[in-house]
């Protein structure tokens, strides 16, 4: 997860990253753009280092709730709440109905009313996360896929989120970590479905057309109906000088008609009819 910038260690870093932006301004001198340069390598080492010092702590982080559990399990029982999973259901399949239709909002409605009736479901908290994710509370949906994996480190629904929440907030690296390890598990057909179109988006936002084409295929190959993954193949393809093809999958993509990402590879080929440029960038 990435450190908020109230965290003494980022304040730091970003204080020095400041500094040298500030140092590169103007018409530098020979001699202070080379001590930039070198202080420009050393913030990049001290980066990578605590990147890594990060990832083997939060590694560590995990046998802490295998203990928290054994303690939980041998204190007092807590009260039995009740839970209707029956009818909780009705609602999570609402809400996942309302998120493939494009209406994040009202998901949001039908995954509350489930958790009302089965608090805890790991399911509806996962869609409800990504609800609030298609809805651009990314902070919110953090919080719950968190939720979530610390009670369940395997749910691949969870962490290709974090991996698209990650994409968001441009920590490409943490993203393909997250996306990279549900593709590589495999137990969840929709999560790795995502995995795969997410990645597609990881690569195109770091302008690397290929690997981007490469992911977003595969994920039309395990979901055609995926039609946001026929837009972004379309900018891809036309960001790498292939506008034919781009224009080709852009009219796959817009003959699904009546979902929003139909009208959005419509609206693409109108933009380039009209000479507009094809933005690289998701957000």
């Amino acid at each position: 997860m990435k450190p908020s910038s109230g965290d003494p260690l980022t304040a730091a870093l970003r204080a020095e990253l400041a500094s040298i932006s500030a140092a590169l301004e103007g018409s530098p001198a020979h001699g202070d753009r080379e001590a930039a340069r070198q202080r420009i390598i050393a913030l990049f080492k001290r980066v990578e280092a605590n990147v890594a010092e990060l990832t083997r702590l939060k590694d560590e982080i995990r046998p802490l709730v295998e203990r928290y559990k054994k303690v939980a399990a041998s204190s007092e029982r807590a009260p039995t709440v009740h839970q209707d999973h029956l009818n909780a259901s009705t609602f999570i399949e609402k809400g996942w109905s309302l998120m493939s239709s494009g209406d994040p909002d009202a998901a949001l409605v039908a995954l509350r009313k489930a958790l009302e009736l089965a608090p805890g479901d790991a399911q509806a908290e996962s869609l409800l996360g990504w609800a609030q994710m298609q809805s651009g509370k990314l902070d919110e949906a953090l919080e719950t896929f968190s939720h979530v994996l610390v009670r369940e480190p395997s749910n691949a629904l969870a962490r290709v989120n974090v991996g698209y929440i990650c994409l968001k907030k441009r920590v490409f690296g943490e993203a393909i970590e997250h996306l990279s390890r549900v593709i590589r598990s495999g137990g969840d057909a929709k999560a790795t479905l995502y995995a795969h179109y997410y990645l597609g988006l990881v690569y195109l936002e770091r302008g690397m057309f290929v690997d981007a084409e490469s992911f977003l295929r595969q994920a039309l190959g395990l979901g055609p109906n995926l039609i946001e993954a026929y837009h972004d193949l379309g900018r891809a393809q036309w960001l790498a000088g292939r506008r034919e093809e781009a224009r080709a999958t852009w009219t796959t993509g817009a003959q699904h008609r009546f979902t929003p990402w139909a009208k959005a590879c419509q609206d693409m080929l109108d933009r380039v009819d009209r000479g507009e440029e094809v933005a690289r960038s998701t957000s």
